[in-house]
């Protein structure tokens, strides 16, 4: 009778893997649920969300995000608020021996009247693949301990489960996605931009919240990284308080490893992580022919290696693809730059944020059009990317709850509620993908389907694979 069961498990599984590979001829789905809206308020200074750690100077605000190109280093990230104090890391494989020490760097930034905590920032490398580290920072009765695991070695068949949350803010339904997230059992998040939300404050109240929420995400981010990339309010383009620098605050904060992969800026990218390939593009710098971030694109996509990293993600913060009414082709000009790339190198899947809102498309592409043709609706294209907008974070902007109609035949589910999702990569071939819903506070899976990898799924190699793997299930069943 078991072996009956895994046998008819194994059977849906392929099944659903077949019909999730479904581009065209599907109706899409337009959510019916209503949602009893939470208040979409910031959580007041003084709620417990934004505990200030005790001790003179203690370090908060603590985060890590991946250090170098293939998962052995962390930059880990802190900020002391009355003076610099030591930029040490000490960290070790057991939680009451250090054994290795790190040394960071410290700089502080204003804004407008608003001066900064001291921020550290320190590179641990070296590391060992598939280790839980702990490292501790700060000095005397004020320093805190820590721990991150790092991730398995780079290999076509490790798997690895990556949350993704997008303009998170800091209100009570952005809690709710944070603690929601923490549930899950992923190990690393891939940020999508919209941080704080810290610029629809004024004055002095702009710096307060980038500390309130270093704060409020520090339950998650001090133990696994988080990948950044910015969006629309990390711009923080203020004239009347005479600040002119965009990305000021962002980019004192929370550093990248753009040199690893021979990026010019921080807010461009790539990382490997496991069986992943990871590329970060900044939809608000340059991005058109011959500008840095284009050239340097073009070149990240030469070097994947789909061999050894099959899955190759991209995000972004503006969706190429969205049938909201908010912001409604803001991505086209990416678009028009990006999506032959995307789909001549297989991209797996597209993550954006921006609309506050979930949808999910098909594989579709617009290849055809141009200001001269007529061919100016996407259409499916087994080659291209699934492209999935998880801007629904929990911001005090609210919910994009306006939606085109009709659906458009490339959306495949949509749905205006707060939520993440996860991407849990099994192998080279196939990886499980769930949006969660946050129905009023509770968890809720909404959407899912099985996400079958773009090479391995047209590549001769995996063909062969698929079919001994199989064989050697069944086998197995009835041995």
């Amino acid at each position: 009778m078991e072996k009956m069961r895994l046998l008819l498990h194994l059977a849906l599984t392929t099944a659903i893997v077949l019909l999730s590979d479904v581009n065209g001829g599907s109706a899409g789905i337009t959510s019916k649920f209503i949602r009893t809206e939470w208040p979409s308020i910031d959580i007041p200074l003084d709620n417990e969300a934004f505990a200030v750690p005790k001790g003179h100077n203690s370090p908060q605000q603590v985060h890590i995000t991946q250090g170098d190109y293939d998962g052995k280093a962390v930059i880990i990230s802190w900020v002391t608020p009355h003076e610099p104090g030591p930029s040490t890391v000490s960290y070790g494989t057991s939680a009451d021996k250090f054994d290795f020490t790190a040394e960071g760097t410290v700089n502080n930034y204003t804004f407008y009247k608003y001066k900064s905590g001291y921020i550290h920032q320190c590179l641990v490398d070296g590391l060992e693949y598939d280790t839980k580290y702990y490292y501790k920072i700060g000095s005397g009765d004020s320093s805190r301990e820590f721990w991150f695991q790092t991730p398995p070695k780079i290999d076509p068949d490790a798997s690895y489960k990556f949350g993704i949350i997008g303009d998170l803010g800091q209100t009570y339904n952005s809690l709710s996605t944070l603690e929601h997230y923490m549930e899950s059992g992923a190990q690393t998040v891939l940020f999508l931009g919209d941080l704080s939300y810290a610029d629809r404050y004024q004055f002095i109240d702009v710096g307060v919240r980038w500390d309130s929420w270093g704060r409020f995400v520090e339950r998650s981010a001090a133990y696994q990284p988080w990948i950044w990339s910015a969006g629309n309010h990390e711009i923080e383009y203020m004239t009347y308080m005479g600040e002119v620098v965009p990305f000021k605050s962002y980019l004192h904060r929370y550093p990248t490893p753009h040199l690893a992969s021979k990026s010019s800026s921080p807010l461009w990218y790539a990382i490997r992580r496991a069986s992943a390939h990871i590329i970060v593009l900044s939809s608000y710098s340059p991005f058109v022919k011959y500008t840095p971030q284009w050239e340097w694109l073009r070149e990240e996509l030469k070097k994947v290696d789909r061999e050894k990293t099959p899955w190759l993600i991209v995000l972004m913060h503006v969706p190429i693809y969205n049938s909201n009414e908010a912001h409604f082709m803001e991505g086209e000009s990416m678009r028009a730059a990006f999506e032959s790339w995307f789909v001549r190198y297989k991209v797996d899947v597209v993550f954006a944020g921006h609309v506050h809102a979930y949808e999910r498309s098909y594989r579709i592409s617009n290849l055809h059009y141009n200001i001269s043709s007529g061919d100016c609706f996407p259409v499916p294209d087994k080659s291209a990317p699934v492209y999935i907008t998880v801007g629904d974070g929990g911001n005090q902007e609210g919910l994009a709850g306006k939606f085109r109609y009709p659906q458009p035949d490339y959306s495949a589910f949509r749905e205006a509620s707060y939520g993440h999702s996860t991407l849990e990569i099994k192998n080279r071939t196939h990886a499980f993908y769930h949006w969660n819903r946050n129905d009023d506070g509770k968890k809720v899976a909404t959407d899912s389907f099985i996400l079958h990898n773009q090479y391995w799924a047209s590549n001769r190699r995996r063909r062969k694979l698929n079919k001994h793997y199989l064989r050697s299930v069944v086998g197995g069943l009835f041995a």
